[in-house]
């Protein structure tokens, strides 16, 4: 008999081309418990990975073990630097961190000062998400992430507190209760986007079947962060938009009127349903390995398109592919 198949640990245990495959992957990486994992927990993973890769590992070490340590080495450490990332940070702590302000915005809708509070700190934690898992050949300066920041805090909160002013008074409570999700939408469209500028103003790298890099392209960096937003902005909506009318009918409950310190952590535990769920599945709605069309890049890209012709020499490829990221 023949020796089993080495794992390949530059692809992922599931296969990427579908939905299923790569929400079986999202759900494995961006799993909340591991957020819990100990330093040394997390070094162990990285040191058996790196055995393996080495043919170094443990006699008799089964593949179920080497697929958990990569699970728990990419939910922590970063994928370009190798560097382990900050705990609020990793995408693994996406339920924690965003059922605690989701819900938070979602239960303190009416005060002002409460709803500048849990804005400010959505879009301090969203900075942070961003700035964790930022693509490391396209840095940004201290002023461009401070831009990214203050733009994004700024769009959450004016929208926040113009629709609040706005419907204060003209609108019912359940329409008032949509408020912060408008704000989070909106931020999302800024923050992302001038969080990734430089993939904008430079385009991203796009390249062949094969990996080989080609040539940079600014259409390819509009696609792959247009997806990115919307993912965003997908994996927030069914807390934001259900539970305000869950929320309408039991806050006419006696029970609820009784006690009304249950309506914070229920929202919270709630959005934390939710998030678990969602998060992996608005991951697994687009390739992160995206494509795009060489016909498309030479009607709206030609200058990219004859840097691609000529490093392909004249055999340009149907499609080329890049990393739009998460």
């Amino acid at each position: 008999m023949g020796e089993t198949p080495r794992i390949n640990l530059d692809s992922p245990q599931y296969d990427q081309s579908d939905f299923i495959g790569r929400l079986q992957h999202f759900s494995g990486i961006t799993d909340w418990r591991l957020c819990f994992k100990s330093d040394e927990e997390l070094d162990e993973a990285k040191d058996l990975l790196q055995k393996y890769k080495l043919g170094q590992e443990p006699p008799g070490t089964p593949d179920e073990k080497i697929w958990y340590a990569k699970r728990v080495y990419e939910s922590a450490f970063h994928p370009d630097t190798g560097e382990k990332q900050n705990v609020i940070g990793r995408m693994s702590f996406q339920v924690p961190g965003g059922m605690i302000l989701t819900g938070a915005m979602l239960t303190f809708y009416k005060s002002t000062p409460a709803v500048v509070f849990w804005q400010w700190a959505n879009q301090s934690f969203n900075a942070l998400v961003n700035f964790t898992n930022r693509n490391a050949k396209s840095p940004l300066t201290v002023e461009q992430m401070g831009m990214a920041y203050i733009s994004a805090t700024g769009a959450a909160l004016g929208t926040a507190l113009g629709l609040k002013s706005f419907l204060a008074g003209r609108a019912s409570t359940l329409l008032q209760r949509y408020v912060p999700f408008a704000a989070v939408a909106a931020a999302n469209c800024i923050n992302v986007p001038l969080m990734r500028q430089n993939e904008l103003m430079h385009g991203i790298v796009v390249c062949d079947e094969a990996g080989n890099e080609l040539v940079n392209s600014k259409v390819a960096a509009v696609k792959g962060i247009s997806q990115v937003v919307l993912s965003r902005i997908i994996m927030a909506a069914p807390g934001m938009t259900l539970l305000p009318v869950i929320m309408e009918r039991l806050e006419k409950q006696a029970w609820l009127r009784r006690n009304p310190r249950l309506n914070a952590p229920f929202q919270v535990f709630a959005c934390g349903v939710f998030l678990t769920f969602m998060t992996p599945t608005a991951c697994s709605i687009f390739n992160q390995k995206c494509s795009l069309n060489t016909a498309t890049l030479a009607k709206l890209e030609p200058d990219a398109y004859a840097r691609l012709k000529a490093k392909c020499h004249g055999h340009v490829p149907d499609t080329v592919n890049f990393n739009k990221g998460l």
